[in-house]
């Protein structure tokens, strides 16, 4: 016995109401906070469509679940619907309307998990997400004990197999480490360590990340437009470097494969704007650029691509941009996206260093 809660009971304990349901759009389970809030148990459901007329007595929701559900399953891919109403039976005989963010995620064997964000809950969803966090940050942390026995077993069985056989115990080593890796970015959430301020040279962050790009292999052609004269930014370079790294990824995913008028390119550019300021007032003349000549960001989740688990690829994580957002707000910079077919650009805005800053 570890005394650790188990991934059923991690779910069940999160603040923000969770459904589930399974490959033919049937509600699987609620955890408490989503019975509170929907006012329905999970045996009551359980087995039931998505939007079963037997519901209507006591459920209805605007746009319908089934739909949702049914997108989510055929595209493989999370989404995100920022304003959905569930009109909820009280016990008066009324209807209680209830309005909500509802993001959608596949399951594998082909479930699906509906997390709700409701509106109007002053301070609560910051406080919420942080739990959630939390408890994902604690899986991540038990999942990957038992994935390194995996590896390793997979690993010793490979010595002794045949070509065949062995590339399928390379396959289990590969997905085993692909899943750490995705492991790794969850946990990077949870940590909340403030970053070690000091002065750097951005140019040196973006020219190491470049040459990681182009040591990967495969990748497009990439050209600089620094301005040589701008101040040391006031960063931490290691988390930094994490940033450029998936936006410059990210394009390079963008760009693979891609057929098009114009040669697959990404552009890395630095200059200075006094204007720019974060909420607070507070001064980010530093620009960075790192544009892409690809697709662009799909317009139906052009809103929410710095939420977590809301991706626009195929097997897409959804965690780099939402990582990324997250270390700019730890360094009090901004980041935003521009985007249409055949022109990416994610601008980054940073604080600069002051005289006697270390």
């Amino acid at each position: 016995m570890t005394g650790q809660p188990d991934a059923a009971e991690i779910l069940a304990a999160l603040p923000l109401p969770l459904a589930s349901f399974d490959a033919a759009g049937r509600w699987a389970g609620l955890n408490e906070a989503a019975q509170l809030w929907l006012n329905l148990s999970a045996r009551s459901v359980r087995g039931l469509g998505a939007d079963d007329p037997a519901l209507m007595a006591r459920l209805r929701v605007e746009p319908p679940l089934g739909p949702m559900l049914a997108a989510v399953r055929a595209g493989g891919n999370t989404a995100l619907h920022p304003r959905v109403c569930f009109d909820v039976s009280d016990r008066a005989g009324g209807w209680a309307p209830r309005r909500a963010a509802v993001q959608l995620a596949p399951l594998p064997g082909g479930g699906t998990v509906a997390l709700i964000r409701p509106e109007g809950q002053p301070g609560a969803p910051r406080g919420a997400v942080r739990s959630a966090i939390g408890m994902a940050e604690m899986l991540a942390h038990e999942i990957k004990n038992p994935l390194a026995g995996i590896r390793g077993a997979a690993q010793l069985l490979a010595e002794g197999l045949g070509p065949e056989d062995r590339e399928l115990a390379d396959l289990i080593v590969a997905e085993s480490r692909r899943i750490v890796s995705l492991l790794d970015q969850v946990e990077r959430f949870g940590d909340t360590t403030a970053p070690r301020l000091r002065p750097v040279n951005i140019h040196d962050i973006l020219d190491r990340a470049r040459r990681s790009i182009d040591l990967g292999g495969g990748a497009p052609r990439i050209v600089t437009d620094y301005d040589p004269s701008l101040p040391p930014a006031l960063i931490d370079p290691d988390p930094m470097m994490q940033v450029v790294l998936n936006l410059m990824r990210n394009a390079a995913e963008a760009l693979s494969g891609r057929n098009g008028p114009a040669a697959p390119l990404i552009r890395l550019r630095s200059f200075y704007d006094g204007a720019v300021r974060s909420d607070e007032g507070e001064a980010l003349p530093l620009q960075i650029e790192v544009e892409d000549n690809g697709p662009g960001v799909p317009e139906a989740i052009a809103g929410q691509i710095f939420e977590p688990f809301v991706s626009g690829r195929e097997n897409g994580t959804g965690l780099g941009l939402a990582l990324a957002g997250k270390i700019m707000a730890e360094h009090g910079g901004r980041i935003g996206v521009d985007s249409r077919p055949g022109r990416t650009v994610f601008r980054l805005s940073l604080p600069i260093a002051r005289k006697g800053e270390r």
